[in-house]
């Protein structure tokens, strides 16, 4: 079990990590790749990839340092709750491939979130 939850936390910190480093770091980039993005603030689209990258964070090194391990399925929540939240732009875009995405992302979140809880 302990195998299959650092699986699943790394794909986490893998995928969030790419989106959130594009949105973080490329935002010119992050509005041609994400649909959402083009009519979306500057700083949201700052905000959602910083939050991102502290997830990508959160998910990996508490339970790896065996410092506040607890905080690990926090982050798993927190990438729950984006993945939420990307449903509900997704849905109004009738973007049925990205609600897919974001249901297996938010099912690995929570899988994580009640291993290591």
């Amino acid at each position: 079990m302990n195998i299959a939850l650092w699986v699943a936390q790394a794909i986490l910190a893998f995928i969030f990590g790419m989106a959130g480093f594009t949105k973080t770091f490329q935002p010119a980039k992050a509005r041609t790749a994400f649909d959402w993005a083009k009519e979306a603030p500057a700083s949201f689209i700052l905000f959602i990839g910083v939050t991102e990258m502290l997830g990508v964070i959160g998910i990996i090194v508490p339970y790896a340092t065996g410092i506040l391990p607890f905080l690990t399925a926090w982050a798993a929540i927190g990438f729950a709750v984006i993945m939420v939240l990307a449903m509900v732009v997704h849905a109004r875009e009738r973007d049925t491939r990205g609600i897919i995405m974001n249901v297996v992302f938010f099912v690995l979140s929570l899988a994580v979130a009640y291993g290591r809880w």
